[in-house]
């Protein structure tokens, strides 16, 4: 089953603990600080469009791009009754087309971990190069290695009133392939009768070095890595890196 077909129903109910307000505020500084207080912000990965509707509220110019239709509904959703716009579109980030080159691209809550080869984050990363504006920035967040390393093989359980899931945590260590499998009960119709659905998510795990590397490899300027979402440098035992990069190219091209 493709990923996030059944889960984006209660994605937001149980990403609830996610601090969205705060990661979005450091975004936001770190694109003023690039000179970026507005215009148009590519949202790589947004799922159900938590983080873009902050942005779009911050005056940001927002496209959103995700695989899961599902999830774009669910965003689409959201924005009714805001007087912003955004724009959606489903598309493979490994295939992303855009109908012109935007100031910033962020890509944040692991949306790159879960491209298990690294020539397809080669691959992302390009692409995101070229559709950036001239020194444009791209802040974007992944799990390292680290952390799936100290979450190895575990069970984890949830109850809510409107569902409930039971996580199932495997890490192979020799591919750096985390899998978790994914049962939720999720409550339907004005019986209030649960239904049950499965699910199987894969990411892979990367180091702070493979990223410069694919960075510096797709023509992208790596220009610094935080320990998550706050303002201390990344360490080697951080589970969560935010890294900055800008594009590189275009003002040569242009001259």
């Amino acid at each position: 089953m493709e990923a996030y077909q059944s889960f984006a129903a209660v994605y937001d109910m149980f990403m609830d603990n996610v601090d969205y307000d705060g990661w979005s505020r450091r975004i936001i500084s770190l694109l003023k600080k690039e000179g970026i207080a507005g215009g148009l912000v590519l949202d790589l990965g947004c799922g159900t469009g938590s983080m873009t509707m902050r942005l779009a509220r911050a005056g940001y110019d927002m496209i959103g791009v995700d695989l899961s239709e599902e999830m774009l509904q669910i965003a689409q959703e959201k924005k009714e009754g805001e007087d912003f716009d955004i724009l959606y579109l489903q598309q493979d980030m490994c295939e992303f087309e855009l109908y012109g080159t935007v100031r910033a691209v962020i890509c944040v809550c692991d949306s790159l971990n879960y491209l298990l080869e690294p020539d397809e984050v080669r691959c992302v990363f390009r692409l995101v190069n070229n559709y950036l504006d001239p020194g444009g920035i791209f802040l974007f967040d992944f799990n390292t290695v680290h952390k799936y390393e100290e979450l190895g093989e575990d069970t984890i359980a949830e109850n809510r009133e409107e569902g409930s899931f039971i996580w199932e945590n495997y890490y192979d260590e020799a591919q750096r392939i985390n899998e978790y499998d994914l049962t939720l009960f999720i409550r339907e119709g004005e019986e209030g009768l649960f239904r049950r659905y499965e699910e199987t998510h894969y990411q892979r795990g990367y180091t702070l070095e493979e990223i410069k590397t694919l960075l510096k490899e797709a023509g992208l300027d790596f220009v610094a890595a935080w320990d998550g979402f706050c303002e201390q440098p990344a360490q080697e035992d951080s589970e969560r890196i935010l890294v900055a990069a800008r594009e590189q190219g275009k003002a040569d091209r242009i001259k």
